[in-house]
């Protein structure tokens, strides 16, 4: 008799199975619950560690996480050298007349224009070439001026890719589809040896969030700006 029991524990749990089907539904829910709980989890710990940010460190690590991601502008700035310059350094900025390859057509002087914006908020003796210039003039202009330093710029690659309405009737091509990329190159040079103080590359590509009316061009500022931090040493 006991035999006949054990042939039919397994079959009990099959039956009930069978039997309510909300059972099932039953499992499904509860695991359904258990990720609700994770997030939860993961939100409260989340919450408790910005009890010790700063909301501006909160805000600043939100904007890198979705620069990452591809979903905001990104920048990635390489650096030969880790040079510091003084505050009161006079920097001549001047940019060279090649032309990206690439169906993108910036500014001539544009790189010029983007780094005096960020080099003025931290050097206070900055001064721009009017236009583009080769090496050799834009030192002797350094020189002229009494410049310490020449940053000389230049506009190495751009891609502008299909991101509004009016690009898409003027090309309509799907594989121009996309968020704008560009690379520039820096070259900063002290006037009176004429030695490599520091060469950086810098390649910055749009965000999915900011597709709409970019160009590679409007990508400089915020990387330009964040080198002229670096000569200096001063954090964001």
């Amino acid at each position: 008799m006991s035999i006949c029991f054990k042939a039919l524990v397994p079959a009990v749990p099959e039956m009930a199975r069978k039997l309510h089907p909300t059972t099932i539904r039953r499992f499904s829910v509860t695991g359904i619950w258990e990720g609700m709980m994770r997030s939860l989890v993961m939100l409260l710990a989340l919450l408790a560690l910005s009890g010790c940010m700063k909301v501006s460190d909160m805000g600043e690590g939100v904007r890198e996480q979705f620069s990452d991601a591809g979903l905001l502008d990104h920048s990635d700035t390489r650096r030969t050298a880790n040079w510091r310059v003084q505050p009161d350094s006079f920097i001549y900025i001047a940019q060279g007349a090649f032309v990206p390859p690439g169906n993108a057509y910036p500014r001539p002087n544009v790189v010029a224009e983007e780094a005096f914006k960020g080099f003025i908020e931290y050097f206070p003796m900055v001064r721009r070439a009017r236009g583009p210039m080769g090496l050799d003039e834009a030192m002797i202009e350094a020189r002229s001026a009494g410049a310490h330093y020449l940053l000389y710029t230049r506009f190495a690659k751009a891609d502008d890719r299909i991101g509004t309405g009016d690009q898409w009737a003027d090309q309509e091509a799907v594989d121009r589809l996309g968020v704008d990329s560009g690379v520039i190159q820096l070259m900063l040079i002290e006037t009176s040896t004429r030695y490599l103080i520091d060469s950086a590359r810098i390649r910055s590509r749009g965000g999915l969030l900011t597709l709409y009316d970019k160009s590679p061009e409007d990508l400089l500022g915020p990387p330009l700006e964040d080198y002229a931090r670096t000569l200096l040493g001063v954090e964001r």
